[in-house]
């Protein structure tokens, strides 16, 4: 049992640490409810939908998973990051959990079956207590992700031995079901890389793939911060980016806003500014893009003004969102480095002052982007670029290795190339099993 909980811990790594629950509720929220009776009622969900509901459904086509190189996703946003490799490895498929929402990819990738999950819920009690007695705070406060973490890893390694992939590639470090499988993937040898799919916390675990192709220098000091780098880290750049680079802004003035709001924002904070950005700049286009898994209702955008338009989010990848507009206004979201790729000018404003989480990524503080403090400052922002909207993609030079060199929109190409360098130091069969990390 002492061996569970030094597993689980580290699947769990992110969201049990004393960083983690230190953060805002509203941070914290996008993981867990904060409401008991929520989390509840998320357990009494998983329990009903994903391990009794995949008790009745066959999902593996065995033949497009063994021996392949598995591309494995989390999240619709991870699927973008890792595409450009699919077409440029034959050998690759694109992989997630039987149950994962991958946005409007869910029909375009091969799922692992989970039926087996639920017979080790035998586990979850043990652990619970094991956690409770070293973590309390924690483990009352995010039981549900415990929960629902149990059981991957058990499954993954039995997938992983049937299936013997050559390699994964992963695009997520910290969510419970990608580190299960990268724990499973490094008891049996199997290889690893990583491609960064968004900014970087120094909350998250230390690197621990074979193979790291990080964006820029921002990533491996926040890394270096999270813990020793020993594996071998290359910079790539946004392959995602590559194919709107030709499309940087051009426009020498704003005339399409643009608000990009998180999970973390307030609708009310949202409401407030779209209202007075619309009565002090009637003729600014405004768009806004809630978070892809954001359910809340933002119709009253209706009511305030007819050039405000919601983005499509699930139709809409976030380039091609960027790429209809002149500014960018958002809080803490890795959509300002985006952004500023783009030459969009982009702000950062506080869309939940309850809370003082201020520039969570450091964008403000290492010259990226402007920081808003008030409405006023905003407005004199908005003001300046209605008259002149600044050249600002060179800025993300330290975020992004690629920006102002030969390989500036061909990040893809550089990572392809990095990756099968690896592939074929791989030896054709895997190494003996690994102690257990």
């Amino acid at each position: 049992m002492k061996d569970w909980y030094i597993l689980y811990r580290n699947i769990l790594y992110l969201h049990f640490s004393e960083g983690f629950l230190k953060l805002p509720e509203s941070a914290k929220n996008a993981a867990s409810p904060s409401n008991p009776f929520k989390r509840l009622l998320r357990i009494v969900g998983y329990t009903v939908v994903r391990l009794f509901g995949n008790l009745f459904q066959s999902v593996e086509h065995p033949q497009k998973l063994h021996g392949k190189v598995w591309l494995y996703v989390v999240s619709q946003n991870n699927y973008d990051s890792l595409h450009f490799l699919e077409e440029a490895i034959p050998e690759a498929v694109m992989v997630a959990g039987q149950s994962k929402a991958i946005g409007r990819y869910n029909q375009s990738v091969q799922r692992l079956s989970l039926r087996k999950k639920l017979i080790y819920y035998y586990k979850f009690l043990p652990l619970f207590f094991q956690f409770l007695v070293r973590r309390k705070e924690s483990t009352l406060r995010f039981m549900d992700l415990l929960y629902d973490a149990v059981g991957f890893y058990e499954v993954y390694l039995q997938k992983l031995r049937k299936y013997r992939p050559q390699a994964i590639v992963f695009a997520n470090d910290h969510n419970a079901d990608a580190r299960a499988i990268l724990l499973a993937a490094k008891q049996l040898g199997i290889k690893t890389v990583y491609v960064q799919h968004s900014s970087v916390s120094n909350l998250f675990p230390p690197l621990a793939f074979d193979l790291n192709l990080l964006e820029g220098q921002d990533s491996l000091d926040k890394y270096t911060q999270c813990g020793q780098v020993t594996s071998r880290v290359e910079f790539i750049g946004m392959p995602k980016a590559d194919k709107f680079v030709p499309l940087r802004n051009k426009s020498q003035t704003v005339k399409v806003l643009g608000i990009a709001c998180s999970l973390m924002d307030l609708t009310e904070e949202v409401r407030t500014l779209l209202s007075n950005i619309s009565r002090d700049f009637p003729n600014l286009r405004i768009i806004l893009r809630p978070h892809p898994r954001d359910k809340r209702n933002f119709s009253f955008i209706q009511h305030i003004s007819p050039h405000i338009q919601l983005s499509d989010i699930q139709r809409q990848s976030v380039f091609e969102y960027l790429q209809d507009l002149d500014m960018l206004i958002s809080g803490n979201s890795g959509i300002h480095l985006e952004a500023v790729l783009l030459n969009v000018w982009s702000v950062y404003f506080n869309l939940n002052p309850k809370e003082g989480l201020h520039d969570y990524y450091g964008y403000a503080a290492h010259g990226l982007i402007e920081a808003a403090p008030s409405y006023k400052d905003l407005s004199l922002l908005l003001q300046q670029g209605i008259a002149q909207k600044p050249e600002v993609y060179q800025r993300a030079k330290y975020y992004n290795a690629t920006v102002g060199t030969a390989y500036d929109g061909k990040s893809g190409e550089l990572a392809t190339q990095y990756i099968k360098e690896f592939m074929e130091q791989i030896p054709t069969s895997p190494d003996k099993p690994l102690p257990l990390q």
